[in-house]
Order: structure tokens, then sequence, then C-alpha cells
């Protein structure tokens, strides 16, 4: 069975910073672009950032621009969210996704495989 099995969430204050590690299981997704979403409590699901596989191109929502880096080691199948000035508004359920097509928009929460996301809660 495929999964995408996230980690490094938890408890932080505003301001540190946290990276979540995201490692595909059952297959590879070298060849897929991936990302992140996020959810926070009573709140839809809203994308956070994606890389392409093809080129590194990466994409951010405008909320996370500049704190936040997405990036992925295609040898080791790991995906990664670096998060830096961590805001109490980031606090949210963070879920490794993935596209098994290519798709021209990647800035939505639609993508086709998702893990069950880790915790990220920043305290104030």
């Amino acid at each position: 069975q495929v999964q995408l099995v996230e980690s490094g969430g938890g408890l932080v204050q505003a301001g540190d910073s946290l990276r979540l590690s995201c490692a595909p299981s059952g297959r590879t997704f070298s060849s897929n672009d991936m990302g992140w979403i996020r959810q926070a409590p009573g709140k839809e699901r809203e994308f956070v950032a994606a890389i392409r596989w093809n080129n590194g191109r990466t994409y951010y929502a405008e909320s996370v621009e500049g704190r936040f880096t997405i990036s992925r080691d295609d040898a080791k199948n790991m995906l990664y969210l670096h998060m830096m000035s961590l805001k109490v508004e980031d606090t949210a359920v963070y879920y490794c996704v993935a596209n098994e097509m290519y798709k021209v928009q990647l800035t939505t929460p639609q993508f086709d495989v998702w893990g069950r996301g880790t915790q990220v809660t920043v305290s104030s």
C-alpha cells in the first residue's frame, strides 16, 4: 500500500523553526509533483507549498512565502518543509501530498495521494 508518512511536527513557540519530513513508502515519488497542505481547526484545507519533480520549481502560499522552504531529496525519497519564524496562525495539521499525473495547477489542495498528517502547534 502506498503511503506518505509525515514526521517532525510538534509544539513550538512563535518565532521558532521546525522541519517537517515526508517519507513515501511502497514506491518512489521521484517522478511526481509533491507538496504540503495544512488544515487548521474549523478551517478548510489550505495549500502551503509544492515542488515540481522535473525542474524543482517551487510554489508557495502568500502566507508562508519567505518563511517556509520546500525541498526534496529524490536519492533518499524524501520531501521536506523547513518552516521558520513560525506564527500562531501556522498552527494546523500538515499533510504531505503527491500527484499521480501532471497538473498545471499545483497551488490548490487538490492532490491525488495524501499522508495522515502531522500536527504543528505554535504557541504565543
